[in-house]
């Protein structure tokens, strides 16, 4: 009767702990996300401008003095992004792939939408926003201008009015901003656009007076309010950046709660990175810049900042100085942020996308996930074929494991009767166990060590298919026209049959039920614990991977059933030639031939 006991207790907290995950984790994370994807309500905004932080170090090129005070947004409360929009006269960007403007007044990219995504499968909703202008709820945008060391030196800041001598940018046909302080100094930014989402920026500052001046350049980005997250270990979404070829990723509560956190590097580059896209600030990769990452408290939101300052320029009367550098914004297509790195010699740009520690293992899976739908059209087909070659290359591994496993499976007669015999007398017990695996060559090790090579391969593919944007509103076949989301059939309303839609913790559809049967039909297979309350609770973890599984993306509940489905087909294979049944039988040894 313990032993009874003790199996309900595990069930029931077994089925409990996944109910409450679902109820208080699951379902307010995608209600969060779904308020906050229709949020119209106006939010404060302003900007920190980021200053040198070089107190206490003798003044003249390349530093600056303490308290140096810039400008910053004074953009109103209450405002609507369409609002926002139309406040400031603004250039219109389109280069096929992007959409949106930027604003005049402080030269802003500030409304950018991709074209080709959306948010929902049907390409007639709305296109995925990735940058809002100040004053709107959740903007975010990116800025660049000029830190004079003398305060008294008027430089354009959020609230200047930029002259403009284009209407349009678009791919190849940049714009060139430009303004005059009224002091002798002209400021000049030239902006080009790409046919996908790399800015390059060219600003120059000529000067006309009769004094040098020394300005420090700034780029940086500001986010408004923490954006809805995943919020799986396995994925980093928020401030990321690489100084000095070492990639450094930051949460945004990490953030919050310790403070700014300040690198020094040669080129490098930094930004904020969501789930599929991203945007990130790419300096002169010849220059030394102070990168700062920083989250403030603005009326109970919170504001995060990534920001770049380069080291300071004298420009002497009649002289001009240029500097270039890019700004990126837009999906995280591997195949752009290797063009990037190799155009513009951009260290590690290609880690926007989360591969993981596993890198040298899932980046070659990605391109070989690439290469296959390069052949099919279909990545749910793609991945099937990417888990038969992991499959194929890991084949005389996983023949060795199931070999073992199906002498350990024939050998668990022997097995039972050994513990029943010796129940009292578990030293014995295990004596007379390793006498028998001795006797028969069996290591019962060799089962898992083949496995255990194969996890960082498994996970490798399992992260690949987490984090790759070809899995957004990627269609397989049927009822599945999206990848990346869970199955959206349910076995609580027979998968549609019956007119209401269930709740979250019960849309249990029909490729997590395969997985989990998959799962219990390799249970079945492999040699069950002696223990009968273990069997019985081994038995009832396949229900367990059902709920949790109903929640993960389809695409991966494809892989794990295929993958299930392919370890069954080989292990029973192997079973058969060592004449060892599922249900534990083994076929007799043929009589040798009469010699009459």
């Amino acid at each position: 009767m313990s032993e009874q006991r003790n199996l309900i207790l595990a069930i029931v907290l077994s089925v409990g702990i996944i109910l409450l995950f679902q109820l208080f984790y699951e379902m307010p994370r995608r209600e969060e996300q779904e308020r906050q994807a229709a949020r119209q309500a106006a939010e404060q905004s302003e900007t920190v401008t980021p200053r040198p932080r070089l107190q206490g170090q003798p003044q003249g090129e390349g530093t600056a003095p303490s308290g140096v005070a810039i400008p910053g947004s004074d953009a109103a409360a209450g405002r609507s992004r369409a609002a926002a929009l139309e406040e400031q006269p603004r250039i219109r960007i389109d280069n096929g792939r992007l959409h949106g403007s930027l604003s005049l007044q402080g030269a802003r990219i500030d409304d950018l939408t991709l074209a080709d995504y959306h948010l929902r499968v049907d390409r007639s909703s709305p296109e995925i926003e990735l940058l809002s202008p100040a004053g709107s709820p959740e903007a975010y945008f990116a800025e660049f201008g000029w830190v004079a060391q003398d305060a008294q030196v008027a430089v354009p800041g959020g609230d200047t009015r930029w002259r403009t001598d284009a209407e349009r940018l678009t791919a190849g046909n940049p714009v060139t901003l430009t303004w005059e302080n009224g002091a002798g100094l002209t400021f000049a930014k030239k902006i080009d656009l790409d046919e996908n989402y790399m800015f390059e920026i060219e600003r120059s500052v000529t000067n006309d007076g009769a004094q040098p001046v020394t300005l420090f350049p700034y780029g940086l980005i500001s986010r408004w309010g923490t954006p809805p997250i995943a919020g799986f270990y396995i994925l980093h979404e928020g401030p990321i950046g690489v100084f000095d070829d070492k990639l450094t990723e930051i949460d945004y509560s990490d953030l919050v709660e310790d403070g700014p956190v300040e690198q020094t590097s040669r080129g490098g580059w930094l930004g904020i990175t969501d789930k599929y896209w991203a945007t990130a600030l790419v300096p002169d990769q010849q220059e030394q810049v102070q990168a700062t990452f920083r989250a403030t408290d603005v009326d109970g939101k919170p504001h995060y900042q990534v920001d770049y300052l380069w080291q300071g320029r004298t420009i002497a009367p009649g002289e001009t100085v240029t500097i270039d550098h890019e700004f990126f914004a837009g999906a995280k297509e591997v195949d752009k942020l290797d063009t990037y790195a190799e155009r513009y010699g951009v260290p590690l740009f290609d880690r926007l996308v989360d591969f993981g520690w596993f890198y040298f293992l899932t980046k070659p899976m990605f391109h070989l996930l690439t290469f296959f739908y390069g052949l099919v059209g279909n990545y749910g087909v793609a991945i099937l074929l990417l888990t038969l070659v992991v499959k194929l290359l890991f084949f005389p591994l996983a023949n060795k494991s199931y070999k073992s496993m199906s002498q350990m499976k024939k050998l668990q007669p022997e097995m039972v009767k050994l513990r029943e015999r010796h129940a009292d007398d578990k030293q014995r017990m295990q004596q007379e166990l390793m006498a028998l695996y001795k006797k028969e060559k069996v290591n019962p090790l060799a089962g898992c060590l083949p496995i255990i090579v194969q996890i960082p391969v498994f996970f490798a593919l399992y992260k690949v298919l987490f984090v790759s944007i070809e899995m957004r509103h990627a269609p397989f076949f049927g009822w599945i026209n999206d990848l990346s989301a869970p199955d959206p059939t349910s076995i609580f309303n027979l998968f549609g049959l019956l007119p209401f839609d269930p709740p979250h913790m019960l849309m249990i559809g029909v490729w997590p039920l395969l997985m989990g049967i998959t799962m219990f039909l390799q249970q079945k297979l492999n040699p069950q614990p002696a223990d009968p309350v273990q069997a019985k609770v081994m038995m009832f973890l396949p229900i367990m991977f059902v709920f949790l599984f109903a929640t993960f993306s389809a695409g991966l509940v494809i892989y794990w059933t295929w993958n299930n489905t392919l370890s069954i087909l080989q292990q029973w294979v192997i079973m058969r030639r060592m004449g060892v049944h599922s249900d534990g039988t083994v076929d007799k040894p043929a009589a040798p031939p009469s010699k009459s």
